[in-house]
């Protein structure tokens, strides 16, 4: 668990630059065999991150939503971990997540929606809840244009960034 300390605890997101941002400077620091449990609703900017700690790992892109995948393996152009994205939304359990048979020691793992279901992976994790506020206009949402939904989403609302060790 290699993060600095001075990441953990709450950060204000103003936009999607600072959320890419913010996630630079975690996968600066991350290494592999960590993993990373992000939690937060629809819109709240999950994927945006992980574009971040996959620039601050040095891997090989584009970064987008892994849901209809479920998990993509990016390798590093740097020499270093490669970055698996996951997306536990689309599982029923835990075992399920098991049988991707996700390399968690060799790879640094970021699971969106894996709360309550990638714990397992690992002894230790870092947890990253991302909250934004519901109402308004529902126009873009840090990872891509819902304008045209239903739903309430206002993306120009910071956002609440909270990170922790994990136990």
């Amino acid at each position: 668990m290699t993060v600095s300390d001075a990441l953990l605890g709450r950060h204000d997101i103003t936009d999607a630059p600072a959320m890419e941002e913010l996630g630079r400077r975690l996968g600066a620091g991350l290494e592999a065999g960590d993993l990373l449990v992000l939690t937060g609703p629809l819109g709240a900017g999950k994927t945006t991150l992980t574009r971040g700690i996959a620039e601050g790992l040095g891997v090989r892109g584009p970064i987008q939503s892994p849901t209809f995948v479920i998990a993509r393996t990016h390798p590093s152009l740097a020499g270093g971990a490669p970055l698996v994205h996951a997306d536990a939304y689309r599982l029923g359990s835990a075992l399920e997540l098991d049988d991707l048979d996700i390399d968690a020691d060799g790879s640094v793992v970021v699971v969106e929606w894996g709360r309550g279901m990638a714990e397992g992976l690992r002894e230790h994790w870092w947890e990253v809840e991302i909250e934004r506020p519901v109402g308004g206009r529902g126009a873009d949402t840090m990872c891509g244009d819902l304008s045209r939904t239903t739903l309430e989403l206002d993306a120009d609302a910071p956002r609440v960034v909270t990170v922790s060790r994990r136990p």
